[in-house]
């Protein structure tokens, strides 16, 4: 699994079922499922990375409504998580231009369906639910400590 294949699988979401997850996942969990168990693992590892890379204060601040203001107002590690998928989710060209320019970033929108992708994919593959998979970066907010630095 390289960053080609990653983005080609996440190129295969069927957008005209929006509204039911699982069906707009469909066709990329198929496809996945066809890969080996290491290149589903793969596939976690790059979207961990590509998570970690999105999450930074510069990108908090622009999510909309729930956007990160600072320490003493409420923020939704989760919402930014999710916005964080739907940046992925509309492919490489998207992904790149958000993680170039912050202002860029969708408002008030998400996918969180997106983090489900690799264990169903892992589950049709091998009939077992995958106790987690193992990447080298978090993807939870807050973990790219360099991208929540202040200057």
């Amino acid at each position: 699994m390289d960053e080609k294949e990653f983005w080609r699988i996440i190129g295969l979401f069927n957008w005209k079922r929006t509204g039911d997850d699982d069906a707009v996942l469909k066709p990329a969990v198929k496809e996945l499922a066809k890969q080996s168990l290491e290149d589903i693992q793969a596939f976690e590892e790059i979207l961990s990375q590509k998570l970690y890379a999105l999450d930074t204060l510069a990108h908090a601040k622009q999510i909309g409504t729930d956007a990160y203001v600072d320490d003493k107002q409420h923020f939704s590690v989760d919402v930014f998580l999710y916005a964080r998928c739907c940046v992925v989710a509309n492919g490489r060209d998207f992904y790149e231009s958000v993680l170039s320019d912050p202002a860029e970033f969708p408002e008030d929108m998400d996918f969180e369906a997106l983090l489900e992708l690799a264990s169903a994919a892992y589950e049709l593959k091998s009939g077992n639910a995958p106790d987690f998979f193992d990447t080298s970066v978090s993807y939870e907010t807050f973990s790219n400590q360099e991208g929540w630095a202040v200057a």
